[in-house]
Order: C-alpha cells, then sequence, then structure tokens
C-alpha cells in the first residue's frame, strides 16, 4: 500500500442522484403558490418562448415569480429551502462508510457536486459538509439581499469543465487555466481516479467524457419506477459504465460495484508503484552498459589514430 493517500474524485449530479426530485420541489416551489408540475411546465414554456437557455430561464422564471409574490429571494431564504430536502436510502450515511473503505485501500476520496441545481440551496442542504466543493447555478445579490443576475449557469455541456478543474486542482473562478496545458503528471486527480454519479440529460457529456478518459460513469436510477428504462439505455448507447438503482445503503448493488472500482483502483495504484520500481532497476542497469559502450567506443578510436600515424 502506498505511504501517501491516493487521491479519488467522486463527482455527482444532484437532483434525482442524491435528491429524490428537484431540490425546489419540496419547499421553494410551493412557497412561491404553485405545485412542481405546473410550475416546471410554465417555466419551461418561459425559456422556449424568449429563446432562453432552459436553466438561465429557469432562474430568471424564479427571480421572476418570487418577486411578483413578494418573497425575498435571499441566501438565507434558499438555505432555509433546502432543510427539507429527502435523499434516496442509505445517502446520508454514505459519504463517511465509502471514506472508510478508501483509506483502508490508501485512497482518499473527494467528493464533488456538479449540478443544474441551485449551489445556495446546496449550500443549506444537510450533506453539504461532505463535499470538498459545488458546482451550482448562483445568483449575484444587491445590498438588499436580493438576486439580481445569474451569477454563474450551470448546464450540460458547462458541468464538463469542472470535471476539467477537479482534475486539474482549479477552483470554480479559475476560468482560463482550464483550457491551458497541464502536464498529466502534475494533474491532482486523473480522470482514471473517477467516477460520475447521475441520472439523466444533462449529465450525459460528463458521462461520456469521465468514461472516455479512462475513469467510471454511474447512471442511477429510482427504484422500482420507469427511470431504470432511461438509464438501461444510457448503458446500451455506450453513455456509462452501470446502470444501477439509486440506493446508496450497505451491500446494495451500488455500494458492491462502487467498492469494486475502488479495489481496481488501488490493485492499479500498487502496480504503478512496483512499474516505477522496476523502471529504476531496468536504469540501473543500462547506465553501466552505456558507460561500457562508450569506453569500448574512446578506445577504439584511440586504436584507429594511432595505427594512421
Amino acid at each position: 500500500m502506498a505511504k501517501n493517500l491516493t487521491k479519488v474524485a467522486f463527482i455527482y449530479d444532484f437532483d434525482e442522484t442524491l435528491s429524490t426530485t428537484y431540490m425546489q420541489d419540496y419547499i421553494l416551489i410551493p412557497a412561491l403558490g404553485d405545485k412542481p408540475e405546473n410550475f416546471w411546465k410554465k417555466a419551461n414554456q418561459w425559456s422556449k418562448d424568449n429563446c432562453a437557455d432552459q436553466i438561465t430561464g429557469t432562474m430568471y422564471y424564479i427571480q421572476h415569480t418570487a418577486k411578483e409574490k413578494g418573497i425575498n429571494l435571499t441566501k438565507d431564504f434558499l438555505c432555509n429551502a433546502a432543510k427539507s430536502i429527502t435523499y434516496f436510502e442509505g445517502v446520508e450515511e454514505w459519504f463517511d462508510r465509502i471514506n472508510e473503505y478508501g483509506k483502508n485501500l490508501g485512497l482518499s476520496i473527494e467528493h464533488y457536486i456538479i449540478s443544474s441545481g441551485m449551489e445556495e440551496m446546496i449550500d443549506g442542504s444537510s450533506i453539504r459538509h461532505h463535499f470538498k466543493d459545488v458546482f451550482g447555478c448562483s445568483y449575484v445579490y444587491d445590498e438588499n439581499g436580493v438576486p439580481i443576475w445569474p451569477a454563474r449557469v450551470v448546464n450540460y455541456s458547462t458541468k464538463t469543465q469542472y470535471i476539467a478543474k477537479i482534475n486539474k486542482g482549479l477552483s470554480k473562478t479559475e476560468d482560463r487555466a482550464v483550457n491551458e496545458y497541464m502536464p498529466d503528471e502534475q494533474r491532482v486527480i486523473p480522470y482514471k481516479r473517477m467516477i460520475y454519479f447521475g441520472d439523466g440529460m444533462t449529465d450525459i457529456p460528463s458521462m461520456k467524457i469521465t468514461k472516455e478518459k479512462g475513469g467510471n460513469a454511474i447512471a442511477v436510477y429510482r427504484p422500482k419506477s420507469n427511470h431504470r428504462k432511461n438509464a438501461i439505455k444510457l448503458l446500451s448507447d455506450n453513455r456509462v459504465n452501470f446502470a444501477l438503482p439509486a440506493d446508496y445503503r450497505e451491500n446494495s448493488q451500488l455500494d458492491h460495484v462502487v467498492k469494486t472500482i475502488l479495489d481496481k483502483m488501488a490493485t492499479e495504484r500498487d502496480l504503478d508503484i512496483l512499474k516505477v520500481k522496476e523502471d529504476k532497476k531496468k536504469k540501473q542497469i543500462e547506465k553501466p552498459n552505456k558507460l561500457k559502450v562508450k569506453l569500448m567506443k574512446m578506445a577504439k578510436n584511440i586504436i584507429n589514430k594511432k595505427k594512421k600515424n
């Protein structure tokens, strides 16, 4: 086992990956005086009518509706709206338990969220403290704490840039550096030591890039639901490595698969260490041989010069 813990990244979508439905559905949308199914239909139609990106349009529609209803959409309000989020079974115990499993393999697991949901709400969730960083949609606020502009919009295509930032060890605001060249050996967490957990269409580019670069992508779905069909399609389309029920309890299918992936990562890490040692041995042998060839060449040159004289 390696002396220092080897970093591994677990990257999660949030809505319907960790939580049972969209984070806004629990408290925020009812507080805006609507039912989730009606609200999302109207928000999506507004985006369509105004040729807006769906995520940006939703952020505006939430802000606009709150203003109409006389609700101050402050950070505190959004954080408090996360208190009633319901998670899939085993989620709240998952992080400490899987961290301990990784630690016993010499692996340090870092957890991240990349979500098209609202970062302010994720910050108010009961599981926020488990994540090293959260990349989500966020507002800019005025002096009264009221949102006036999107600070960050995370949609299906922009999600991939945050995976690259995790790979390079960059913060969410280091935008220029994400496209700058960095040798593989300097990257903090290689793609092959990443697992991406997602559930739907907005996750496809992230799943695909993680899988293609040697990591693992897992499509999760609500147990005993028609969501399973969508996840299986992602598997059949070669977008993910696994399609599994969103059950994070010990001894579940997901638990077994993730632990097996971690076992493989640890084994590959140990093999890499052994290969480095073998390469050093080879260089120790090659160095005297090269010196011997060089001395023989020098001796031959001296003999040839004497013959000429």
